[in-house]
């Protein structure tokens, strides 16, 4: 009798559980239906913690939602689906991004929120055309994010991607490319090529294929393309003489660049210089690295005062190394970057001092590259001038950094265990710190930091194109 009540009693356990996720799907379609109309009428993109809640699984939505390992508060389903209803009764909720999960953790009033808010300037978040010029890596990664979002007539619209002309099939392989991707998996979405008019339709938006050996050479309004913002994912062009040849193609307005700039263009690193844009029209989003470790390194600056300091590199390995043992103008990258540790240098140190004028001459910097496709590791050794009392305070401080409304896009935490490279790849937040690596030792801290040198810098990149089209949204909480 023990055995069979037993086995009832599991049984029933089981439903319930069935039972309950069976419940929690419904009230996510429902939260899914309200997201994409808040989307749609009124420009509001609402996010949990800084993580987007569209475009995903809905065990994917579940799973963000119910996690409790990244941050400090447990939520439910039913929780954010209340929220979300009473956002979308606020009639004064326009052009805004919302992170509900700060509005709940925080136990703030979301009509009290909306209305602190209400009376500032709409923007005018009209569709701003982009073109990418190149399509490598960075290129289709920005590809991929900017078309795996919902369909939508306002901010960053992809209008064309120029490349060298190519070979027969062209087409078809730079598609394939796109849609098959040895380190981020399969994209998720339709992926398909219009020869006949030279272009792809990705996720049911077309965009063209044109093929250029000079910016300059360019007529974009022949393909029915206004104002555009050129992002260059070439790195041919590093200095404003070079650059400034997108600007003479008809039809182009302004050019980010995606790696450091020399001489006096801004390098940009979202979060902690954006603002300082204006109207430039030439701009570079730094480097996958100096994005990952300036915002830490601004909000360790403000805390304790860095001195001087050293940041180490481990990187993954990129498509400027030989796979296997070749000529290579640099030094040592000739080496195969498959079979080696290959020492070289990074100009990320020096370039926080460009984002971040106040360590300007402060830190020195190298880097490593690794036999590893993706994600990094920087490693910061600072010196500070008020020493954490130990390594406790100073990765609290980390932690409550990285959950912050200001810092959660930027910096995330990990203090798992069991944390490798692979954990990290696809992540959208910048640099995550490794709480179980920190060291401290009297004024001098030690910091680990991964990043996905990907998608995260991506993430940045588009960050900063959207500040320099104009697109800007009111922050719910402000």
């Amino acid at each position: 009798m023990l055995i069979v009540s037993n086995a009832t009693a599991l049984r029933q356990r089981h439903q319930d559980y069935l039972n309950n996720y069976k419940n929690q799907e419904k009230q996510v379609h429902e939260l899914t239906g309200l997201l994409n109309q808040l989307n749609d009428e009124k420009d509001v993109q609402v996010t949990l913690f800084g993580e987007a809640l569209t475009n995903i699984p809905t065990s994917n939505q579940l799973a963000l939602i119910t996690n409790t390992k990244n941050r400090q508060v447990t939520l439910t389903v039913d929780e954010v689906l209340k929220a979300v209803q009473t956002l979308a009764q606020q009639e004064k909720l326009v052009q805004a991004q919302v992170d509900v999960g700060q509005l709940l953790a925080n136990e703030l009033d979301i009509a009290e929120q909306v209305a602190k808010t209400a009376e500032q300037q709409s923007a005018k978040n009209q569709a701003s055309d982009v073109v990418l010029y190149g399509f490598g890596r960075i290129g289709r990664i920005l590809t991929r994010l900017l078309l795996e979002q919902m369909a939508s007539d306002k901010g960053l619209q992809l209008k064309a991607i120029v490349v060298r002309p190519g070979a027969d099939n062209d087409l078809e392989k730079r598609a394939s490319l796109l849609e098959r991707d040895s380190i981020h998996g399969h994209f998720q979405g339709a992926v398909v090529v219009d020869e006949q008019n030279n272009g792809i339709i990705i996720n049911g938006r077309f965009i063209q294929v044109i093929y250029a050996n000079d910016p300059s050479e360019i007529d974009y309004t022949a393909y029915g393309i206004e104002d555009a913002l050129i992002i260059d994912n070439t790195g041919k062009w590093k200095d404003e003489a070079g650059l400034s040849k997108h600007l003479q193609a008809k039809g182009a307005k302004k050019v980010l660049l995606t790696a450091p700039a020399k001489g006096n263009i801004k390098n940009v690193v979202y979060g902690v210089n954006h603002e300082s844009i204006g109207d430039d029209a030439v701009v570079s989003a730094a480097s996958c690295t100096t994005n990952a470790i300036t915002p830490t390194l601004k909000v360790l600056n403000d805390k304790y005062g860095v001195e001087n300091g050293h940041v180490e590199t481990i990187h993954s390995f990129t498509n400027d190394q030989n796979l296997i043992d070749n000529y290579h103008k640099s030094d040592r990258r000739g080496r195969s970057a498959v079979l080696n540790m290959v020492i070289t240098s990074t100009g990320a140190a020096k370039a926080v001092g460009k984002a971040l004028p106040e360590l300007e001459g402060k830190l020195t910097g190298n880097a490593i590259r690794v036999p590893t496709p993706n994600v990094s590791l920087a490693i910061l050794n600072l010196n500070l001038k008020t020493a954490p009392a130990d390594v406790a305070e100073l990765n609290q401080f980390l932690e409550q950094t990285a959950h912050s409304h200001q810092w959660q896009a930027q910096i995330d935490y990990s203090d798992s265990t069991e944390a490798v490279s692979t954990d990290f790849v696809g992540t959208k937040k910048v640099g995550i710190v490794d709480a179980q690596a920190t060291i401290v030792t009297d004024n001098h801290a030690t910091v680990y930091i991964w990043y996905d040198n990907e998608v995260g810098y991506s993430t940045q990149v588009l960050r900063v194109a959207a500040q320099m089209a104009g697109i800007h949204y009111k922050q719910i909480p402000a």
